[in-house]
């Protein structure tokens, strides 16, 4: 039951640049049915799960006739245990493998593996690396990061996102794609929406098409990956508050994290339960200095009604950001509710 060799893309992108949006939007649309989605995410927190529909579990059968599962090992053993479902019967028979990466990977490795490893070859193949990147911060992002600079250098499509809040892309921004990947098309998605056709449709993945760097980092994998490479500064935590938090407490913890860490939110998203609405819990996200008004869910994804916020950042300690929302809860627990 093997059939015809099945094709892998790699979505990657830095942190808060809209992959998880996008990816929603995808799994929705029939010719993004029968695909295999692994998702890795950075450190041991993580609530992408509740925001895509997943579990615990190591492999979800989503309602779109897609299967979602989370890398547990390493990727290739993740492939082949997909494989093996797929094979046996257990699982949708998909067609398509997206690989949804952390905003802080290197994509190097990941793309070496899929060219290179003997347990998955003649059955997978490296179909194209799609890299989007935030129109808001993208440019800073990039000066910055060099994790975000290998990203881009190695897509095949770059998708821009969040040009509602940024308007026509900068020129600048536009030139630093250019000269880090002239090859790739540069397309643009709303709100997360997009052609699939347009995003996975660019073939085998050709590493002679890319720039002399892209082709060192890739030898450099073939050699071994150090998986330390992270900066050490960066640290990914979760706050977790059982007791509802008032709505005014919260806008006041985020507009102090936006003014006084800025940059160093690399990425901020949770889920909250809020003591005004204690039956319909808000989304929010944040990058950097930019926090998105909270997005409210109908209901609650699991029994579990406990606050999530989760961090990743560079140098902002958990005990600062713990302290700092408990120091703005005490001082407006007394304003009545709704003032």
């Amino acid at each position: 039951m093997s059939g015809d060799v099945i094709p892998v893309s790699v979505l990657t992108g830095f942190l808060g640049s809209g992959k998880t949006t996008m990816l929603r939007h995808l799994l929705g649309q029939p010719e993004f049915s029968r695909t295999a989605v692994i998702i890795n995410e950075f450190g041991e927190v993580g609530i992408d799960h509740d925001l895509i529909e997943a579990s615990e579990d190591s492999f979800i059968e989503l309602q779109t006739g897609c299967l979602c599962c989370k890398i547990r090992t390493d990727l290739a053993q993740t492939l082949q245990d997909l494989l093996r479902r797929r094979d046996e019967g257990r699982c949708v028979p998909f067609e398509r493998v997206v690989i949804e990466t952390s905003g802080l990977a290197d994509p190097a490795p990941i793309l070496q593996t899929l060219m290179t490893d003997a347990n998955i070859a003649g059955r997978l193949m490296l179909g194209g690396v799609v890299t989007t990147v935030d129109a808001v911060n993208g440019a800073g992002t990039l000066e910055r990061e060099g994790i975000s600079q290998k990203q881009v250098a190695v897509a095949d499509r770059i998708v821009l996102t969040k040009l509602d809040l940024a308007g026509p892309a900068k020129p600048m921004l536009l030139c630093r794609l250019e000269a880090l990947n002239a090859g790739a098309p540069v397309l643009i998605a709303d709100h997360g929406r997009i052609d699939p056709a347009r995003v996975f449709n660019s073939g085998l993945y050709d590493p002679r098409t890319k720039s002399t760097d892209v082709n060192a980092w890739l030898a450099e994998e073939a050699h071994g990956h150090a998986h330390a490479r992270h900066d050490g500064d960066i640290q990914a935590y979760a706050i977790v508050r059982r007791e509802p938090i008032q709505a005014v407490a919260l806008t006041l913890f985020l507009e102090a994290l936006a003014e006084h860490c800025g940059n160093d939110i690399l990425r901020l998203k949770g889920i909250v339960n809020i003591r005004e609405s204690p039956d319909r819990p808000a989304v929010i996200h944040g990058v950097q200095h930019v926090f998105h008004a909270p997005a409210w869910l109908d209901r609650w994804p699991s029994d579990d009604r406990s606050s999530r916020i989760v961090f990743i950042t560079r140098r902002v300690p958990r005990r600062w950001a713990e302290l700092l929302l408990a120091a703005i809860g005490e001082e407006v627990a007394d304003v009545p509710v709704g003032r």
